[in-house]
């Protein structure tokens, strides 16, 4: 069932919706994702949870680029102002 939720905008937006919290809680993304991928590296292969997993992996990395990008943003129209 791992491919249908790589389609269903609402579980992505949910892994979405995680590192952003973490985020606005003033927690350090890349350590979440850095401690996910230790996770991951570290799993048995045969793990259920793995697949869904790096799939968190995956949405959280994009999404951090995101976060980073608007954050320059702001950034750039604090100084402009």
């Amino acid at each position: 069932m791992l491919w249908l939720k790589r389609w269903n905008f609402i579980e992505r937006a949910r892994l979405e919706r995680e590192l952003w919290d973490a985020f606005e809680a003033r927690e350090n993304p890349e350590a979440k994702i850095t401690e996910l991928q230790a996770w991951i590296d570290s799993a048995d292969p045969a793990d259920p949870t793995l697949g869904d997993q790096r799939f968190r992996l995956e949405v959280w990395t994009t999404t951090l680029t995101r976060i980073r990008k608007i954050e320059a943003l702001m950034a750039n129209q604090q100084r402009k102002s």
